[in-house]
């Protein structure tokens, strides 16, 4: 008999981080929950990443997914802004890592040919499918909708990651 499998997919920033959660069984999909961890603008680098740890570990804590995913960092033109998007997807891994959870990456492309067929779409796509793929669905803003197309860019490949994970593993 299948088990039901709780993502959490998160889509790493600085100012703000989204999350997103959904149960899949199967080839089913179902929305769980999503939303966005914010760092105060105003305050030092350490203190924001503190702010991120807290807030997806309260997340992480509240919701008790079986596994996670997060959006692997681009490289931009700026070296600063590329370093500290780097900072903030280290504690998007570091938090569900410490609960025990095994961390699996996608390539922005990927996230969008599992969601919307294509490597390359406007984020109105993303939302679209979204609505499609689980009518109930909820999220304020492209952060949130990003962790939720990452939570099912997982559930599509979750098998051969495991796999992979699991090999690495040991």
């Amino acid at each position: 008999m299948q088990k039901t499998i709780r993502i959490i997919g998160i889509d790493p920033g600085l100012r703000r981080t989204g999350w997103g959660i959904i149960e899949t069984l199967g080839n089913s999909l179902r929305f769980v929950a999503s939303g966005t961890v914010t760092s105060d603008g105003e305050m030092d680098l350490a203190s924001r990443l503190c702010q991120l740890h807290d807030g997806l570990a309260e997340v992480v804590h509240g919701y008790q997914p079986d596994e996670a995913a997060v959006e692997q960092t681009f490289v931009n033109k700026d070296a600063t802004a590329t370093l500290k998007l780097g900072q903030a997807r280290g504690i998007a891994m570091l938090v569900p890592a410490r609960a025990g959870l095994r961390v699996a990456e996608y390539a922005p492309n990927a996230v969008k040919k599992a969601v919307i067929g294509v490597g390359h779409g406007e984020k109105q796509q993303i939302h679209m499918m979204l609505k499609v793929l689980m009518p109930k669905v909820e999220f304020k803003g492209n952060d949130a909708a990003d962790a939720l197309a990452i939570a099912i860019c997982h559930a599509h490949n979750r098998q051969a990651v495991t796999s992979r994970l699991a090999a690495l593993a040991g």
